[in-house]
């Protein structure tokens, strides 16, 4: 008999979560095609971004919310300070608009603030929603 990993496994609550991924990734990808303001894009999409990456990861890490929370948040600031050194330069990537993308190529204090509020929301809507 093969045992699953408990670490990589599809939990009860996995369908919730990517439910709740692909909305947020069908908003993330409305935001960048149809938006081009000064508040929504650059201040609302990083919010929601750090949302959907802790919906992906507890599609398959069934650990608890904090660890989750806590390992997104440290992954976005992670996002931010490279592109503080400027990765995307020291990789000679500026042309790539996938990886300017996915990297990011402008750091701004501001993102931090907002990777915040979007992990501190999560840890509001698990409590309030889903755990009562």
């Amino acid at each position: 008999m093969v045992k699953s990993s408990p670490i990589l496994s599809f939990h009860k609550h996995s369908i919730r979560y990517a439910l709740v991924a692909l909305f947020l990734l069908l908003v993330e990808i409305a935001i960048a095609l149809f938006v081009k303001d000064k508040i929504i894009r650059p201040y609302i999409g990083d919010l929601l971004v750090v949302m959907l990456i802790y919906s992906f990861v507890k599609i398959v890490i069934p650990g608890s919310i904090i660890q989750v929370a806590a390992g997104t948040l440290i992954f976005a600031f992670l996002v931010e300070i490279m592109q503080y050194i400027g990765l995307v330069e020291i990789l000679h990537l500026e042309d790539n608009n996938f990886a300017r993308t996915v990297i990011g190529s402008k750091f701004n204090v501001l993102d931090l603030v907002m990777y915040t509020i979007g992990i501190l929301l999560v840890l509001v809507i698990e409590k309030k929603l889903f755990r009562s």
